[in-house]
């Protein structure tokens, strides 16, 4: 099983107003999971390969440094693929990039709700040129935020849309189907080859989860969605007994979607070997 979308990050890489809000939203405080911890819960539920990152909005005081990505990944026995968090509004962001390709880190994460930076500003495409020449993968935050200070207008999947027209070979992934805006998230992935929406979090509002399943479907975009725990907010565990949880909500998910996202491997379509 692949997992995309997993978190290594430290309390003290949240040194903002962004923690504050985390434990009434979510009625806990988040709380370091030591690579042991992340193991054990990546074997139990028999994920072979998980992308890991931290966070990045330098203006709220959010940094999860390339180093520590990559001495995670290297302390943990699961087979990872260590994503460097970054920001665009950083004037060394491509500096950044480049440690992190020197450090062996294999994607990006961005959280432009957060670091305030508008993905459609032909300003950043030097950036999305050189991810694109070191074949990494972009996973975004798309959607909303438990952060006051977070901008909305800055987190629509449509935003994607603008950067795949312009580096249709970037290979880009939606984290959470973009909720609230799922819909907005399917007719991308349809017109945007190299672009794929992580179902992390969907469990958590099932009748919201419910309904963007049954719009992938819909859209024809099943083959497009890739699995993610969201750990440690959810183990894998946690994850596929939320998604098999779903069709419980309703009618209409189609057996195939769920076993897809299971059972499913997305590898060669992400440009992923290992």
């Amino acid at each position: 099983m692949l997992d995309v979308h997993t978190h290594c990050h430290l309390p003290e890489h949240w040194g903002c107003e962004w923690s504050k809000n985390w434990q009434p939203v979510y009625g806990h405080e988040y709380a370091e999971r030591t690579p042991e911890q992340y193991d054990e819960a990546m074997a139990a539920a028999g994920v072979d390969l998980a992308f890991v990152f931290g966070m990045r909005a330098t203006r709220a005081g959010v940094i999860t440094p390339n180093e520590h990505v990559e001495k995670f990944c290297t302390e943990t026995s699961t087979p990872t693929l260590g994503f460097m968090a970054l920001d665009l509004s950083d004037p060394d962001v491509l500096d950044q990039l480049a440690d992190g390709v020197t450090r062996g880190l294999r994607g990006v994460k961005l959280y432009p709700i957060l670091a305030h930076f508008d993905a459609r500003d032909e300003a950043h495409d030097r950036f999305f040129a050189a991810a694109t020449a070191a074949n990494l993968v972009v996973l975004w935050h798309m959607g909303a935020t438990p952060s006051p200070e977070g901008r909305l207008e800055l987190s629509n999947p449509l935003l994607v849309d603008d950067v795949a027209r312009r580096h249709p070979e970037l290979t880009q992934i939606i984290a959470h189907m973009g909720h609230p805006w799922q819909r907005e998230t399917m007719v991308v992935l349809r017109k945007s080859r190299n672009v794929f929406a992580d179902v992390s979090a969907a469990w958590a509002r099932p009748y919201d989860g419910h309904r963007a399943l049954l719009r992938a479907q819909e859209w024809g975009v099943v083959d497009k969605l890739l699995f993610g725990s969201d750990y440690p907010m959810w183990t894998p565990a946690e994850a596929v007994a939320g998604l098999r949880a779903l069709t419980g909500v309703g009618p209409g998910i189609e057996p195939a979607t769920i076993e897809w996202l299971v059972d499913g491997d997305p590898r060669a379509a992400l440009g992923v070997n290992r």
